[in-house]
């Protein structure tokens, strides 16, 4: 779902969308059919057997379902021209390739026609800032997976710092969160003859040295070594050639913790750190030093963990000078200190038990923390201001101590700004800057004596030039004013002829903002429709206050904020009831799945894709359990109220007049999983109620895996959208 775990467009870690970012994360899901802990609170006309997730008749069901769907929507006239113009957008040679910083050179990963599984590939820094770069394939992944016979998906490399030269390779079957994974060498361009290999499993993993790991998995396989969330607790050595059932451990957290991580943190003069990462909740972490490095690992001694003094919900972005830095989600009041505010950068020396917090970055005045990476002098900072991307550099004063020069980086306005990666040899950083009108840009930091270098413009992949953007605001239930993006053509005759789509998110503190979509450029703007993108509460435009606002019991007001944009758009004349429709995903889905049930009256179309709908029984579906820190537990009364109150799938009822509903999910999804959105879809079936439902065999969480999949989901829901909202065909 979110920055740390769950929801969004992008895989996230452990959330239904959000990531972390300073190691490799490979954790994953439990990949068991879900089965509801209380069966007795689904409604009738739903099926035990859709709970089987692979499960004959569950399948023949998924089948019937999928051809009554595609059967529709493929036979419009204008399925053809949408995939046309989806895929060739997917498959553009003008997408831009976001570079990585590895061993000296610059990695990317590529998908086109030719590569449709993607290659792994590596050029110098001084040709990739050539319009023409010259790329040398070390990876073919489609090549892999026919030799093998596997349906192999990459999910990334986590190399072995400082050289880059050793890596493990992250592969999945399908696009599935378990992964298998393989010890590479970049210089070689070859898996490394019998080389580290870790099994398909769930799994984290970081580096000791050339020979040695710490991972986190499910040892014996049973699931005995996995919390209630899905995830591996127990952390064990591995030393190359050495079997399992010799690894030692290392650390054990609790069956009730979501998880427990090992981390390996470097920085640029060679500082090296190994941690230990205990979360027992969603939000919360709680990090230790694992000393005793140098003898820790000779012989059969674990070594020794010492616990850092930190506020529960911190999140690591990385170590600079020996120094780690963390950005805190919460107040915190060190022994002897003021209250550092939610929100801010911090940096602690994780040595020194007496050390003094150092303060970053406080948020202000709407200027709210997103994202920090490091280089080896160097700190990048992104944040927002009133929804706008905005960047800074952190230089440490020479003459003062802890004083830190801020640099404002000089970006595009109304764009989003976020940090694709950092050198940590030098003090160069990549920044990607985009909106919802303007392609990638990618801009080079640290490098020049201009400090800033734009080194990609990528080039249009729809016509913008009769459409402007603009920030408008909507007042919620309660008063609070919500902003929202829109999207729309010139000098637009506010009379509501035109159709509007709505998205937003509202949730894991995950913020929403401009996003160059070409999909959404060919399929819905070129013909006509409006698009908004709402900033509710949930998410982190406006930092972790904004999150808290509408957690657990308090989410109701996520829901209203959504539900005020919607009628904002009715009452400024953008759009009228009648050609509204509405779009979200994962904790999106949910929101989607909610408003389609509070006010069914308002949306004359609404996608739900892999969605959380079952509120009652989620904590037993798939990875579940570890969201109760955002969505509430059952277990507690208030908040077993509260998700009574709102789960979609129990709120269907037969005398209400819903829309058409698009639901679209994937049999592979092992975050979410497909249960919820099989059951809603039942549920509609045994009320007699329309609706279109399409469940992707592959593809995972994310979403499909490669270009044509894309393609073909995306052309029913274009398809879907201008039956409902568009002139017919």
């Amino acid at each position: 779902m979110a920055a740390k775990f769950l929801f969004h467009e992008k895989s996230c870690f452990r959330c239904p969308d959000r990531g972390i970012g300073l190691t490799m994360m490979l954790s994953v899901l439990l990949t068991a059919p879900a089965v509801a802990q209380h069966p007795e609170t689904l409604p009738s006309g739903v099926p035990a057997f859709l709970s089987e997730i692979h499960g004959a008749e569950a399948q023949d069901w998924v089948e019937r379902q999928n051809r009554k769907t595609v059967s529709v929507l493929e036979d419009d006239s204008r399925y053809r021209d949408f995939y046309d113009q989806i895929l060739s957008a997917e498959q553009s040679k003008d997408r831009l390739d976001e570079p990585e910083f590895l061993g000296g050179n610059i990695w990317n990963f590529w998908q086109d026609g030719h590569h449709p599984r993607g290659i792994w590939r590596r050029t110098t820094l001084a040709s990739y800032r050539q319009i023409l770069t010259g790329w040398q394939t070390k990876l073919d992944v489609d090549a892999l997976a026919a030799r093998e016979h596997e349906n192999w998906v990459f999910e990334g490399a986590d190399c072995l710092k400082p050289k880059d030269r050793y890596c493990l390779i992250s592969l999945s079957s399908g696009g599935e969160d378990a992964r298998t994974l393989r010890e590479y060498d970049t210089q070689a361009g070859l898996f490394v003859l019998n080389g580290l290999t870790l099994p398909r499993a769930k799994q984290t993993v970081a580096w000791v040295d050339r020979d040695t790991l710490l991972v986190a998995r499910d040892w014996d396989g049973a699931g005995d070594m996995l919390t209630t969330s899905g995830y591996p607790f127990v952390i064990r050595r591995v030393v190359r050639n050495e079997p399992f059932d010799q690894a030692i451990e290392i650390y054990r957290g609790e069956k009730d913790d979501v998880a427990v991580d090992p981390l390996t943190i470097t920085d640029g003069d060679g500082n090296r750190i190994l941690l230990i990462r205990r979360s027992p909740t969603f939000f919360s972490s709680r990090f230790a030093v694992l000393e005793g490095m140098e003898t820790a690992f000779q012989g059969k001694r674990k070594g020794t963990l010492r616990w850092l003094t930190l506020p529960d919900r911190v999140d690591l972005k990385g170590m600079i000078h020996g120094a780690l830095v963390f950005t805190i989600e919460e107040d915190w009041t060190p022994p002897g200190e003021n209250r550092i505010p939610a929100g801010s950068l911090v940096l602690l020396d994780p040595h020194d038990t007496q050390a003094r917090p150092e303060i970053l970055f406080v948020p202000e005045s709407g200027k709210i923390l997103e994202d920090a990476a490091i280089t080896r002098n160097t700190i990048i900072v992104t944040y927002l201001e009133h929804v706008q991307g905005r960047a800074m550099v952190l230089h440490a004063s020479a003459d003062v101590k802890n004083h830190w020069h801020q640099v404002v980086l000089p970006l595009p306005d109304m764009s989003s700004v976020h940090i694709v990666d950092t050198d940590q040899p030098s003090d160069a950083a990549f920044l990607k800057v985009e909106s919802f009108l303007v392609p990638p840009q990618l801009w080079l930091v640290g490098t020049s004596q201009a400090g800033l270098e734009k080194v990609r413009q990528t080039k249009p992949l729809f016509n913008a030039d009769e459409l402007t953007i603009e920030q408008l605001q909507a007042r919620s239930r309660d008063g609070t004013e919500i902003p929202y993006f829109l999207v729309r053509r010139k000098n637009m005759a506010m009379d509501g002829s035109y159709p509007a789509l709505l998205t937003a998110y509202g949730g894991f503190l995950s913020s929403v903002t401009p996003r160059y979509d070409p999909v959404i450029g060919r399929s819905w703007l070129a013909h006509g429709g409006v698009y908004a993108v709402a900033n509710i509460r949930g998410g982190g435009e406006f930092g972790p206050a904004w999150h808290d606002a509408g957690k657990t019991v308090h989410r109701q007001k996520v829901f209203d904020d959504f539900t005020a944009v919607g009628r904002d758009l009715v009452r400024r004349g953008i759009t009228s009831r009648d050609r509204l429709g509405i779009r979200g995903r994962s904790n999106g889905g949910l929101l989607m799945g909610v408003a389609f049930t509070q006010h069914p009256e308002l949306w004359k179309a609404v996608i739900m894709g892999v969605p959380l709908l079952d509120m009652i029984n989620y904590e037993s579906l798939s990875a579940g359990a570890s969201w109760a820190d955002e969505y509430g537990s059952m277990k507690n009364p208030d908040e077993a109220r509260f998700l009574q109150s709102i789960s979609p799938l129990h709120h269907l009822k037969a005398d209400v007049n819903y829309p058409t509903p698009f639901i679209f999910t994937s049999t592979s999804d092992d975050r979410v999983g497909p249960v919820h959105a099989r059951r809603f879809a039942a549920r509609l079936e045994a009320l007699k109620k329309p609706f279109f439902y399409y469940e992707d065999v592959e593809g995972g969480h994310s979403g499909t895996v490669n270009a044509e999949e894309i393609a073909h989901e995306r052309a029913l829901e274009a398809v879907y959208l201008a039956q409902q909202l568009m002139s017919a065909q």
